[in-house]
């Protein structure tokens, strides 16, 4: 009867101690949970802050005053304008009708001086003849 005594006291000792672990990680837990809480509230406080210096920054009356200010920037005038045929005239065609793409003949003038066979890594190139050994 007494082991019996002793089991029993030894598994509430046991259990006792399992519900305060439980308990203790819970509370932890909850108190990181309202540290992430707190520091997400500064964080959106910060970002509406943040906001509100911007428009602050942003308001179109201050640019206004600030370009006024500091840029020699005039109003334009409807006459300012010019008419279409005072325009230059358009630059001259370099390429003659018919004649091939000059950027195309020179890609294609490096393409053939390109070596195809040169090899461009420290890897010697392979034998393409196979060994006479291997022949069957």
């Amino acid at each position: 009867m007494r082991i019996l005594h002793f089991l029993v006291i030894g598994m509430l000792i046991f259990a006792a101690s399992y519900v305060y672990r439980i308990k203790m990680e819970s509370t932890s837990r909850t108190e990181r949970v309202l540290r992430l809480n707190a520091e997400i509230r500064e964080q959106r406080d910060a970002i509406a802050t943040l906001r509100a210096e911007w428009a602050k920054l942003d308001a179109p009356l201050r640019l206004q005053g600030l370009s006024d200010r500091h840029l020699p920037l005039k109003p334009l005038n409807a006459n300012q304008y010019d008419s279409l045929k005072n325009l230059p005239e358009r630059p001259p065609n370099f390429a003659k009708p018919g004649s091939p793409d000059p950027i195309g003949a020179m890609i294609d003038t490096i393409e053939a001086a390109a070596d195809p066979a040169a090899t461009t890594g420290s890897v010697p190139q392979a034998d393409p003849q196979p060994a006479s050994g291997d022949q069957q």
